[in-house]
């Protein structure tokens, strides 16, 4: 493949989705909230503070803490950190099978219609950004049972669009679920939410799909799922980590942060709950700017991605 003449974009700039007019950016970096608890307001608001330009929360009380996820976006917003508008805040409905059934924002006996709206009502309470309240993007946490069920509570979601809700997405994902979606909807993802991790062949079937039709394709579990990616191979000329880490002088996670990133339209949750990690990190995708703009540097980059795109098995996904 020939090398890229200006692969600068590809990783620095913000992804605009395709669906939505105007689009919705989405930054490269997306912070995940997951299982923080008690200390969702503090690190929300440490990691706006430290420069991170989206937010990814869930309404699923299990494994999330939506209503501290508000509280520390509009302490962010109080004390001047970032403006609303530079911030792109995502959520998601969970369907019940991914819900406590103790501790849900919905009642199971209600239908799937007033599930999900009521839902909505909850998330856009608990992410309340006077004076204007709404979600960058609404993602489907899962498919439903069915294929009818799934394109019901999307038809539901797309009521929603472009007002109180900006953009649609859906996660745990398979490919032929994806394509029937895509199909059967008004309102295309412009989102994919999925675990990149190789027991899922690092999703190149879904990602070239997404590639196709203009889709940000989301990961997670991109470090702790991919801890052979991290370590150190056996033989000589397959480290493309660790020589993109050397070089660009960061570490070996950042390193894999941006070798995914550079597949493409690739945003990436960032959970760390480490303030120093949430800088570095940030600071990782400034030092590959400055590195990159160096001459013969697009070719070297060029070469790792080659090696990285044959290691998860993407060799011919052009």
């Amino acid at each position: 493949m020939a090398a890229a003449s200006n692969p600068l974009p590809s990783i620095t700039a913000p992804l605009k989705t395709s669906h939505i007019n105007p689009p919705v950016q989405i930054p490269r970096f997306v912070y995940g909230t997951a299982w923080k608890k008690d200390r969702t307001t503090e690190l929300v608001f440490e990691a706006l503070r430290a420069g991170f330009k989206g937010v990814d929360t869930a309404a699923q009380p299990q494994h999330y803490r939506e209503e501290l996820v508000g509280a520390g976006v509009r302490k962010a917003l109080e004390e001047n950190t970032i403006k609303r508008a530079d911030i792109h805040i995502q959520t998601k409905y969970t369907p019940p099978s991914g819900q406590d059934p103790q501790n849900l924002p919905y009642s199971l006996t209600d239908p799937l219609e007033t599930q999900i709206r009521t839902s909505v009502a909850s998330s856009l309470k608990n992410l309340d950004t006077p004076p204007s309240t709404y979600i960058d993007t609404l993602i489907l946490h899962s498919p439903l049972p069915s294929l009818s069920l799934t394109v019901s509570a999307w038809k539901t979601l797309e009521s929603y669009v472009p007002h109180s809700i900006r953009a649609l997405g859906i996660s745990n994902v398979n490919f032929s679920t994806l394509c029937a979606l895509y199909d059967a909807v008004d309102i295309k993802p412009s989102v994919v939410q999925n675990r990149f991790y190789s027991s899922t062949g690092h999703d190149v079937p879904i990602r070239r799909l997404c590639a196709q039709h203009g889709i940000v394709y989301q990961s997670f579990w991109t470090l702790s799922g991919n801890r052979e990616l991290l370590r150190k191979p056996l033989r000589r000329g397959q480290d493309a980590v660790g020589e993109a880490a050397q070089e660009i002088g960061t570490t070996r996670e950042m390193a894999l942060y941006l070798l995914v990133m550079g597949l493409g339209d690739v945003s990436v949750l960032n959970g760390t709950k480490d303030q120093s990690h949430m800088r570095d990190d940030l600071a990782g995708l400034e030092k590959w700017r400055e590195w990159i703009t160096r001459e013969g540097r697009g070719a070297r980059w060029e070469g790792w991605m080659e090696r990285f795109r044959a290691t998860i098995g993407q060799e011919n996904f052009d």
